[in-house]
């Protein structure tokens, strides 16, 4: 399969806005692309934002996000409170936290799918859209009971050290979530070993997005 680049400046800084309604969301939907995304970018900053977790979710969502940083920058992990199951029936409250995000000026964000079968992740996804109107947005997917696993149309292949250690701080941060019979090491490599086979990943593993624009810019585009 033919690829393009993300940018051909890795000495760039950037800046990467990363969403997720829960506190595992992000890890899951796109912590191997995170992990190789700031080993090719090491000034970037991440934005890492949780609109809902409490309790011991917390301190997860902390480590985990220490963890998938590294030593890359990290505004966050910003915590919100919003009850798990009802961000739809509190709208204009997450649609003022996402006013308060514009400033972060990102040139990445990572965010929900629009067609998640979760109330929560399908408000994320929108706001995220109504919100960010000039950037480059890119959905991920969640694997669920509900079954609702699509057809992604961009795929980031995953090197073996890669997809090991996002399995491994998956289970490593999110210690409450361990007894939920879906969350197994086995369940996150079989469906990125499942998007690597759709892309040929040298590795046969790999994360995959819904882009629903991109520009394609050429090296000598002044614009």
């Amino acid at each position: 399969m033919r690829s393009l680049g993300l940018l051909p400046d890795t000495s760039a800084p950037l800046s990467i806005l990363c969403l997720g309604a829960h506190s595992d969301d992000i890890e899951i939907g796109c912590g191997g692309t995170i992990l190789r995304v700031i080993a090719q970018y090491p000034k970037a900053t991440l934005h890492w934002v949780v609109f809902s977790a409490t309790g011991v979710r917390i301190a997860e969502a902390h480590r985990a996000a220490q963890l998938f940083a590294g030593k890359t920058a990290i505004n966050g992990p910003i915590i919100k409170n919003f009850q798990d199951g009802f961000m739809p029936f509190v709208g204009s409250e997450v649609k003022a936290a996402f006013e308060d995000l514009k400033k972060t000026s990102p040139d990445i964000i990572f965010t929900h799918c629009r067609k998640d079968a979760h109330q929560d992740h399908r408000l994320i996804a929108e706001l995220t859209w109504n919100t960010f109107r000039d950037h480059l947005i890119l959905e991920y997917e969640i694997p669920k009971y509900d079954g609702d696993l699509g057809q992604p149309n961009l795929f980031v292949p995953l090197e073996q050290e890669t997809f090991q250690a996002k399995v491994r701080y998956l289970m490593e941060a999110f210690e409450s979530q361990r007894s939920k019979r879906w969350f197994r090491e086995e369940t996150f490599l079989s469906l990125m070993r499942l998007r690597g086979m759709e892309c040929n990943a040298p590795s046969g593993y790999a994360e995959a997005f819904y882009a629903h624009k991109i520009n394609l810019v050429f090296a000598n585009n002044k614009v």
